[in-house]
């Protein structure tokens, strides 16, 4: 038995997706016309998406939160799997991509349960928090600009309900954080947070090897 994960190589991803993957065509559409954009790269994958959608299941999630939208992706996932009356408010700064996103919104028919808050994330949650959000959201997703992280972390902490999980995507880097030789500002400020959520008392986590990385981290009964 090996002590190190299983390298999916791309014959092995085909057959993962082929064997366990049920994206909406609509979905598979969002994710081609994104993968010719600029920095198409920044979707996440499909699997990070029908994940997202069983995590929003098993915890009967109604209010959501998602820092970082791009062309929406991850915010259809998960609006399709929230009941009609959840709510997913969704954190960004580019209309131009957002564009994309509220095309694809109309279009899944999730337009109602969507709050688009075009603003600089920092500020959307503290006015969440200022108006009275702390400990009212099921979920929250940040996929956003990597030298916030830690900031996004602590809000985000702080507007979950116990019982609560947060996910954060890119906690790999495409492998940077675990060569010392590699010290830019966002793969510091990634590898700064993998570091402290590993010792948080506050949370029960787990990093798994999914897409570029992706840390569940559960909030405390306690915290």
């Amino acid at each position: 038995m090996s002590s190190t994960h299983l390298k999916i190589t791309d014959t092995l991803a085909e057959y993962i997706r082929a064997s366990s993957l049920r994206e909406p065509e609509l979905l598979g559409r969002l994710r081609q016309e994104t993968a010719v954009l600029p920095r198409g790269s920044m979707q996440i994958t499909p699997e990070q998406g029908q994940f997202f959608s069983l995590l929003i299941q098993m915890l009967n999630a109604k209010d959501t939160l998602e820092i970082g939208v791009f062309t929406g992706y991850s915010s259809i996932a998960v609006a399709l799997a929230l009941p009609s009356d959840g709510r997913l408010i969704a954190c960004d700064v580019s209309d131009e991509y957002t564009q994309v996103a509220r095309r694809y919104w109309k279009e899944a028919g999730v337009t109602n349960k969507i709050e688009l808050r075009l603003a600089p994330a920092s500020e959307t949650l503290d006015a969440l928090i200022a108006d009275g959000g702390a400990g009212s959201f099921d979920f929250v997703f940040i996929d956003a600009d990597k030298q916030n992280y830690d900031r996004y972390y602590e809000r985000s902490l702080v507007l979950l309900r116990s019982g609560g999980v947060l996910a954060i995507d890119n906690v790999l880097w495409k492998g940077q954080v675990a060569d010392p030789q590699i010290n830019d500002p966002e793969t510091e400020a990634i590898r700064k947070l993998n570091a402290k959520i590993a010792s948080d008392n506050r949370v029960i986590a787990s990093m798994l090897p999914i897409g570029d990385g992706l840390t569940l981290a559960l909030k405390r009964r306690s915290a």
